[in-house]
């Protein structure tokens, strides 16, 4: 049985996403304390360890904890699912769109793990304008969701017989 190109790009970008993603966080508490912050581009990008309770851009994270991390849970699955049910309707030959689920299923996957292991997320990608102006701390799990959404955002604004918009072709 020869496994399917889509499926094959879902295992390859997928894990790819999570081990990247974990290995950097894994790296960022070994050698940060909580806190902490290096400066790479003056003025610009400093690594710094954050722990994100809530969810995009610390989304909830003031709400209490029984209803919280159940929430962080059950949300990213319910999502996964979904989403691996739009993926084995996509065509075989969209590797578009294969890539871009992909990225979102690895990203949902290792902030799922930390949600799971520790009770919140590991952000360290800190983005500033002098350190005056702020874009919330996020990691590569984060960047992976977004980028994947954003193609298939582009893909839905731009693609009239898109998958997407509910019109499938045969694979």
């Amino acid at each position: 049985m020869k496994l399917q190109r889509k499926y094959l790009l879902l295992v390859l970008i997928s894990s790819s996403v999570v081990i990247l993603d974990q290995l950097t966080k894994w790296w960022v508490v070994e050698r940060f304390r909580y806190g902490e912050s290096v400066s790479i581009v003056a003025n610009f990008f400093s690594l710094t360890y954050i722990r994100n309770t809530g969810a995009a851009f610390g989304i909830l994270a003031q709400a209490n904890p029984v209803f919280r991390i159940p929430f962080f849970v059950i949300v990213p699955l319910v999502a996964l699912i979904s989403i691996a049910l739009i993926f084995k309707k996509l065509p075989e030959k969209d590797i578009k769109l294969s890539a871009a689920l992909s990225l979102v299923i690895g990203g949902a996957i290792g902030n799922l793990i930390d949600r799971v292991t520790l009770k919140y997320v590991v952000d360290f990608l800190d983005f500033h304008w002098r350190y005056e102006y702020h874009f919330p701390a996020f990691n590569i799990a984060d960047s992976a969701i977004c980028i994947g959404v954003a193609v298939l955002m582009w893909d839905l604004m731009t693609q009239p017989n898109s998958p997407l918009n509910g019109e499938s072709t045969p694979s």
